[in-house]
């Protein structure tokens, strides 16, 4: 199969390109900037910007599927603001999606997020929830995945909470968390969601499904950044930050230039990143299958 993964350059990109590849499918990188350096040697890339679709359109013509990772991270302000969300994952699906049918692909998998919502909390998720729109009401035969955080080598989820401590108590022995940290996520590794990304392109039977994709554990924020600390072998005191005075924080941190998070980071801490029903059974496994987050820190 002639596969295009568009944003395969990012960290579940390397990692799903690497799954392909070893499954003897031809793969093309899309990206503004491909590295060769990052991906198998046999993987082709090609420069394309998915906001711009004259950028793309011949690229995507031809292949048998494509796939969308091309996404900005949600824990983090992008650079250009929250409009960008828009931008990219809305209006880059729609020009993805529009290549892909006029170059006669047949499949098409769409990375989204959990809580996707055209009328959501965050620029974030409603951009997430517009774009999948424009995925189901394509004649493609898609599928989407709505997956809590992923972690791994070269993501940055475990890097994220040591940010937040150097956001909200640089220098200080103690360490403030949003409502306590009571937060809740999911975490997926990278090497289970990936291959789970693969089967999509190869079994009929995912075709038109959207699927929500958790870890083995539900943990909070507070879990989470007690485990990360404890795998370094350090121990730490958290303290709770009124999620009132959080969301001030970080509404006046939002506005000064290079400060990574804003309000919309604020918000996303206001709703869990878990699964209602974890649809990993789809893929035929079960939880015991999968990594936690303990045994990828070596706890």
């Amino acid at each position: 199969m002639q596969v295009l993964v568009a944003g395969g350059n990012g960290f579940i990109g390397t990692n799903l390109v690497a799954e392909l590849t070893a499954a003897d499918h031809d793969v093309t990188v899309l990206a503004r900037n491909p590295d060769s350096d990052a991906l198998p040697d046999d993987v082709a890339t090609a420069s394309g910007d998915i906001t711009a679709y004259d950028s793309i359109e011949s690229t995507v013509a031809g292949h048998d599927a494509v796939v969308n990772l091309v996404a900005l991270s949600p824990l983090f302000k992008p650079k250009g603001g929250d409009k960008m969300h828009d931008e990219v994952h809305r209006h880059g699906t729609e020009n993805l999606v529009r290549a892909a049918e006029e170059g006669g692909v047949d499949r098409f998998l769409q990375m989204s997020a959990l809580g996707a919502d055209p009328n959501g909390a965050t620029a974030y998720i409603r951009a997430k929830g517009q774009a999948e729109g424009h995925v189901t009401d394509s004649d493609l035969d898609w599928t989407i995945i709505r997956p809590s955080v992923v972690f791994g080598e070269g993501g940055e989820f475990v890097s994220f909470t040591k940010k937040l401590k150097g956001m909200f108590a640089p220098g200080v022995p103690v360490y403030p968390l949003p409502g306590g940290g009571k937060t809740r996520f999911q975490p997926i590794h990278v090497d289970d969601l990936v291959g789970m990304l693969a089967e999509t392109l190869t079994d009929d039977t995912h075709v038109g499904e959207t699927y929500e994709l958790g870890g083995p554990e539900n943990l909070t924020l507070r879990e989470i950044t007690n485990m990360v600390y404890e795998s370094e072998g350090k121990s730490i005191s958290i303290v709770s930050v009124p999620m009132g005075l959080a969301g001030i924080g970080l509404s006046v941190g939002g506005k000064i230039p290079g400060f990574p998070m804003g309000a919309d980071q604020y918000r996303s801490l206001q709703f869990d990143n878990t699964t209602d029903d974890n649809d990993i059974g789809a893929f035929g496994l079960d939880e015991s299958d999968l990594t936690t987050l303990g045994d990828y820190l070596g706890l």
